[in-house]
């Protein structure tokens, strides 16, 4: 009686979804995940921004249009407002980048015309947050890179930090992900930076009875004060978003929220918004926990709205289309 249930279950998965697996370049590219991980280790011992960047990266192409590479594409005469130049893309790391277009250079010349950027991104998303402490989980393959890269896309997706509670609940739900998948996601706020600009306005002039956010600790409102004093001149100055420990996948990052150390409105909200401080609570106290979780909500994150077969392609560099005069 077990394989009705199981092809039950077979059917039940979105088709896209239900061609993927962690075999997939066995027999067409074998050292797929070696060239990866060599790639990777190189570039993260040099560039520890490596790995957040990387993370990040992958966060908002998946959840603007499915995790297709499409952030990857660079605007031309053709396509002038590419994923990649939306306000809320213009901070993602160079490192992130960089490392993505190593690996692929390495796999055309190994297994050329047969690994997408699209699966490059997600595997070594998973193999740097493991390198950096953070959890191992499996990673399905066979995702083909996206035809189209829109700008307009970003903003109608991707949550911010200044948003709501409720608005950014409803960027993720809307997408099909819990409100336990968000929290857990967020956790990767836990390595990283963030720049001043998207928090100074906790540190100054934040209400007309006081000058910085009351829920913000003391020491933490004097360090960032600090950090960001000359950052109107120069923007590229930033804060780790976990003043602990920030190099290491951990779960301080909660336990930073829950004591008035959270860097961004939104890292403060979680740990005060009863639909999401009982996850913050867990986590704080429970790293295995988060772990558990984060797995579990990444691994759903990685194939979200993926394409397969005709409904996308095998592009031979990453930040352009194979038909390069595609809008």
């Amino acid at each position: 009686m077990a394989f009705p249930i199981l092809f039950l279950l077979f059917l039940s998965l979105p088709f896209s979804y239900a061609k993927l697996n962690v075999d997939y370049y066995k027999q067409t590219c074998p050292d797929f995940q070696k060239i990866v991980m060599e790639t990777i280790y190189t570039k993260q011992s040099t560039s520890p921004a490596t790995a957040p960047g990387i993370l990040r990266l992958f966060f908002h192409d998946c959840i603007t249009d499915g995790c297709d590479a499409s952030i990857l594409i660079s605007s031309n005469a053709y396509n002038p407002h590419a994923e990649r130049d939306a306000d809320l893309n213009l901070s993602l790391s160079g490192d992130a980048f960089d490392v993505i277009v190593k690996i692929k250079n390495a796999l055309e010349l190994a297994c050329p015309g047969v690994v997408s950027c699209s699966d490059i991104v997600a595997q070594a998303t998973r193999d740097l947050v493991k390198m950096v402490g953070g959890p191992y989980y499996p990673v399905r393959l066979g995702r083909k890179d996206s035809l189209e890269s829109d700008a307009a896309k970003v903003d109608e997706n991707l949550p911010t930090p200044k948003m709501t509670m409720d608005q950014i609940i409803e960027k993720f739900t809307r997408k099909g992900f819990t409100v336990k998948e968000m929290v857990a996601m967020t956790g990767a706020h836990t390595i990283g930076f963030t720049h001043c600009k998207e928090f100074i306005g906790r540190i100054y002039n934040f209400s007309a009875t006081s000058d910085a956010d009351p829920t913000m600790h003391p020491k933490l409102v004097e360090g960032l004060r600090s950090v960001c004093h000359n950052y109107t001149s120069d923007p590229t100055m930033a804060a780790f978003n976990d003043m602990r420990t920030p190099g290491r996948f951990d779960n301080a990052y909660f336990q930073n929220v829950l004591n008035g150390l959270g860097l961004l409105t939104s890292d403060s909200l979680l740990g005060v918004d009863p639909r999401t401080k009982p996850y913050v609570e867990l986590y704080a106290k429970d790293q295995q926990a988060f772990f558990n979780d984060f797995v579990n909500a990444m691994e759903k994150l990685s194939v979200f709205q993926v394409k397969t077969g005709r409904q996308g392609e095998v592009r031979s560099r990453c930040d352009q289309f194979n038909n390069i005069n595609r809008a």
